[in-house]
């Protein structure tokens, strides 16, 4: 079973609001936060590791895995970048939300 006390971000898809997901996600004990303006994909890390992988071929899960492995080692200061920008957009985001809740 996944540890509890994790925080989970993700955009609103459909994958993501599904009852079936939500409740998993409840089961797991997670808390989550949902907002477009924070998606995990923003942060360059699978769009990158996408085009990495695209074209290539694997004969089984192993290959894949040493591959990935191998490609996040190589990208640990070009993902360290871009979570660094994930503090600021979140307080931006709860800002925002804050300042327009007290506004209604």
């Amino acid at each position: 079973m996944p540890s509890a006390g994790i925080l989970l971000l993700h955009d609103n898809a459909r994958p993501h609001a599904a009852a079936q997901t939500q409740n998993l996600i409840t089961s797991f004990g997670w808390k989550q936060m949902d907002s477009p303006d924070l998606a995990p994909s923003d942060f360059h890390l699978f769009l990158h590791l996408k085009k990495f992988l695209a074209g290539q071929h694997f004969v089984d899960d192993d290959g894949v895995k040493e591959a990935v492995q191998q490609w996040l080692t190589s990208q640990a200061a070009a993902f360290d970048e871009g979570i660094e920008k994930l503090v600021p957009r979140y307080d931006k985001c709860l800002n925002n939300r804050y300042l327009c809740q007290n506004v209604a």
